[in-house]
């Protein structure tokens, strides 16, 4: 059966050249009665008409092609470059723009997804951002109109109120500075100064620094049994301290009264060491796993805030991390505990 669908314009010009030539040949004939000469003026109507409708067709579909691919590539081509296209180059073939259409539609459909995706996040994060701002603005601006109205002649509430304004002031400047090294690390102006170091050395740090607060909980925090040999990485190691520390105090926050942080180092291959964290706390329910590195996300607004911190903790490590070119991820369940993990390049040889 004839097929009408995907016909290109060759076949266009002799389809239409028949349908003209057959009724102007059969015409000629009838009126002169001479089929030789009406077969020669039959051929030569459509030669004439093929060559015409030709030109016709692919002139238009050329125009058409060529503001198609204004639109998809949004250039405005030079003199010499539109010469080059005009007269060197091939055209291309329907198929060959069919399939640079389809291509171009596909990669808008990307770009329009990820564009509605960092549209929603940056709502998302302006809504906590205000948030996260108001609750100590709010606080200090209570404590001050207090203040104004009396308060500040009576020594019983003049020197708390102040202590408390001063403390959600402090608050706010943790956040401002935390934001500002998650720009300073998105952006690239923090540069990383790598050096080979014991990652137990660091852990051990970890947990000397932060012993008054796993000691005010009973909590137990130390190097799991069997990876105490001496682990060497190639990382900042500031950087890399500031990201035990945020996890390790991540750890006791959630962590169970009288329970255990435990930390672990495997070198996975030749080139990579990971490192993790666990505890056996409160966990993280499944839904909220895959966002808790992101900015401001708390699994539980009420019981996150009461324990402190700017909700950007994880947010930092992940930055860092990816800055070394590294991964994090996180495995919990819920009243069982949670593990956060990152690999960090194993020690770097002397050229």
């Amino acid at each position: 059966m004839f097929k009408t669908k995907n016909l290109s314009p060759g076949h266009l010009s002799v389809i239409t050249a028949c349908i003209l030539s057959v009724p102007v040949g059969t015409a000629f004939y009838v009126v002169k009665g001479n089929l030789t000469t009406a077969m020669v003026f039959f051929a030569i109507f459509f030669g004439g008409t093929f060559f015409l409708v030709r030109y016709v067709l692919e002139s238009f579909i050329n125009r058409k092609v060529k503001l198609i691919y204004k639109f998809i590539y949004q250039t405005k081509a030079s003199k010499k470059e539109e010469m080059y296209y005009k007269y060197i180059l091939p055209p291309k073939g329907l198929e060959e723009v069919k399939e640079d259409v389809e291509k171009w539609a596909e990669q808008r459909k990307e770009e329009i997804e990820v564009l509605q995706s960092n549209e929603a996040y940056r709502k998302q994060f302006l809504q906590n951002l205000s948030h996260e701002f108001k609750t100590p603005i709010f606080a200090i601006q209570g404590y001050v109109d207090t203040l104004l109205n009396g308060a500040i002649d009576d020594p019983s509430v003049n020197t708390k109120f102040l202590e408390n304004a001063a403390k959600n002031v402090e608050r706010m400047v943790n956040l401002v500075n935390d934001l500002d090294a998650i720009t300073r690390l998105e952006s690239g102006e923090q540069p990383l100064y790598k050096q080979n170091f014991i990652v137990q050395d660091l852990l051990k740090e970890v947990f000397e620094t932060l012993s008054i607060k796993t000691v005010q909980r009973n909590i137990k925090a130390a190097i799991k049994k069997g990876c105490e040999q001496p682990m060497t990485v190639f990382a900042d190691k500031e950087k890399i301290l500031q990201v035990l520390i945020n996890l390790v105090e991540n750890a006791t926050k959630y962590g169970k009264q009288d329970g255990h942080i435990t930390a672990s180092i495997y070198k996975t291959d030749e080139s990579h060491v990971l490192i993790e964290i666990s505890d056996d706390g409160i966990g993280i329910a499944e839904e909220h796993l895959g966002r808790i590195f992101e900015r401001f996300y708390r699994t539980d607004s009420g019981r996150s805030r009461n324990v402190g911190g700017t909700g950007l903790g994880l947010a930092i490590c992940k930055h860092i991390i990816e800055a070394h070119g590294q991964t994090i991820h996180a495995r919990s369940k819920l009243d069982v505990g949670t593990t956060i993990g990152f690999t960090l390049a194993a020690k770097a040889t002397m050229q």
